[in-house]
């Protein structure tokens, strides 16, 4: 009888380690950056003149830029000299245009610190300037200029009506104010006080223009800052 032959053991593959060529292309590549930080090294060295160059050059433009920020700067402060503003006399408040009222108005909250355009035009919504301040209030500002601010007539009710009803549906913004060369009626008064439509009349202006507080020291019960953030 045949003896059986033992089963032949097959060897198992050894499985293929993928990425063994990685660590080569990381040699090649390391040895290739060090190469050429060598070369830019000794290239420098040869022309140290370059690095001169490059200093001088930058240090000429870290000085422009210094220069540029202090003339804004001192441009700023005579901006806000100019701004302090008398109501009646040559070129004061009183003798201006309502535009050129509006403008005023928007150029002293600027020097407040604020954001400001002037947006007053036919169909503007009952709001002249729009404004936002360091702390995020944005503000919505009726300018009614008048050309006899003494005794001619006042600022009536109707104006803040129209204000209240425009300045956060249509302009989203947080503070109402209606600034005015001269007097407000009665019933503008009280129904401002009642409703939060703060209210400039002329002796409050003269503070605001002349002196150097910003509108919202000025005027009492001012909303509170924006997501926050203080004064």
């Amino acid at each position: 009888m045949a003896s059986r032959r033992p089963p032949v053991r097959r060897r198992r593959r050894r499985p293929v380690r993928r990425g063994d060529g990685t660590w080569i292309v990381y040699g090649v590549a390391g040895l290739f950056a060090f190469g050429l930080v060598v070369t830019v090294v000794r290239w420098l060295a040869a022309n140290w003149w370059v690095l001169v160059v490059a200093a001088v050059v930058a240090g000429a433009a870290g000085a422009a830029v210094v220069r540029r920020r202090a003339l804004a700067a001192r441009q700023q402060q005579l901006h806000a000299a100019q701004l302090r503003l008398a109501l009646s006399g040559p070129g004061g408040i009183d003798h201006m245009k309502p535009d050129a009222f509006e403008y005023a108005v928007r150029d002293l909250l600027q020097r407040d610190g604020c954001r400001a355009s002037k947006v007053g035009r036919a169909g503007d919504q009952s709001v002249d300037v729009l404004a936002e301040d360091p702390m995020g209030r944005r503000w919505a500002v009726q300018c009614k200029h008048k050309q006899d601010p003494v005794g001619g007539k006042p600022v009536g009710v109707g104006v803040l009506y129209a204000l209240a009803g425009t300045y956060q549906r249509v302009h989203g913004a947080h503070v109402a104010v209606v600034v005015t060369n001269g007097r407000f009626s009665r019933d503008s008064r009280h129904w401002g006080a009642e409703q939060g439509i703060l209210l400039v009349d002329r002796p409050t202006l003269a503070r605001w223009a002349a002196g150097g507080q910003p509108l919202w020291d000025v005027l009492p019960r001012v909303p509170a800052p924006r997501d926050g953030r203080g004064n």
